[in-house]
């Protein structure tokens, strides 16, 4: 099934220097996503200035487990860079 996952940063002081912190191994986590057919598509949330805000992603799992399995130790989740997730099928 197809999910589709708005992700809002944190809007803390330290909030950017904390996605910076991980970001490399987010993206690793969604080329690794990809190479097993998982992630269809993403990026980030930018607001008018330009500035990130947040994640968008497009992700594909067989059984819902498996998506929550994924997301619970997603840097961006362990690392506190992700406040508010919205996950739609």
């Amino acid at each position: 099934m197809l999910y589709v996952i708005h992700a809002y940063d944190f809007t803390d002081e330290q909030a950017h220097n904390r996605r910076m912190a991980v970001r490399e191994s987010h993206i690793a986590g969604a080329k690794l996503l990809k190479s097993s057919g998982n992630f269809v598509l993403g990026g980030a949330l930018l607001d008018l200035d330009g500035k990130m805000i947040g994640s968008m992603m497009l992700v594909e799992f067989e059984e819902e487990t498996q998506l929550h399995e994924w997301l619970d130790n997603d840097p961006y989740v362990t690392g506190k860079v992700w406040d508010k997730i919205d996950v739609k099928p």
